[in-house]
């Protein structure tokens, strides 16, 4: 089974665009207008990363929260992101940091799943 999209809602969908460019290196593989705003997808190697505006009344993610998105990646590219981000925490394999709307973030080289 291999994951086909992630849907992130955010109140600023530009900024976190802007975010997962910069920090990931990923490409916009399609946008357009979703409901009141615009949606924007980004590139994964197999999938696609949906970032979409969240509607007025949607809650903002709880900065209390445990949940988080993790990437596997190869020791380069964990690299070249850690270099972007401020991490907040690390293990072994894994370094962990926040995005700009308050979601948990992380990139891990586990030598296999």
């Amino acid at each position: 089974m291999q994951l086909h999209h992630l849907a992130l809602r955010t109140c600023d969908v530009e900024r976190l665009v802007a975010f997962y460019r910069r920090v990931f290196d990923l490409l916009v593989v399609r946008e357009g207008p979703h409901g009141s705003g615009r949606s924007v997808w980004l590139g994964l190697e197999h999938g696609v990363l949906m970032i979409e505006p969240a509607a007025e009344d949607e809650p903002l993610i709880d900065p209390r929260s445990l949940e988080l998105v993790a990437f596997r990646v190869d020791l380069a590219r964990r690299a070249h992101i850690e270099a972007r981000v401020t991490v907040e925490d690390r293990t072994e394999h894994t370094i962990y940091f926040p995005a700009p709307d308050g979601r948990h973030l992380a990139v891990a080289t586990p030598p296999l799943l």
